[in-house]
């Protein structure tokens, strides 16, 4: 509720508010040039994995470094023990690479 607060109302409003598309981090792809890690959990309900698999491969197809940790049982936040072992080991991986 916060969120469509914060953009001026529901996607099904017409019009559509003006916060959908400027915040649409969709439309602003082409100025994309930095290296970019998605992690994504399988069960997150803020960002779908499809908009996590589209940013992905987005990266890709445009030649950026990227990389991505998919945690199926995980949702906005790593809650298992386990994965949260995963998600530390990979990212701070990706910084030694990334920021040499």
């Amino acid at each position: 509720m916060v969120c469509q607060l914060d953009i001026g109302g529901n996607y099904w409003t017409k019009p559509t508010p003006k916060g959908y598309d400027a915040f649409n981090p969709s439309n602003f792809v082409d100025k994309w040039n930095t290296p970019i890690m998605i992690i994504q959990g399988g069960i997150d309900y803020r960002v779908p994995i499809e908009q996590g698999l589209e940013a992905f491969q987005a990266a890709q197809l445009k030649g950026i470094k990227s990389k991505l940790l998919y945690l199926p049982n995980e949702n906005h936040w790593v809650l298992h023990p386990q994965n949260g072992i995963a998600w530390q080991r990979e990212f701070y991986k990706w910084l030694d690479e990334t920021l040499k």
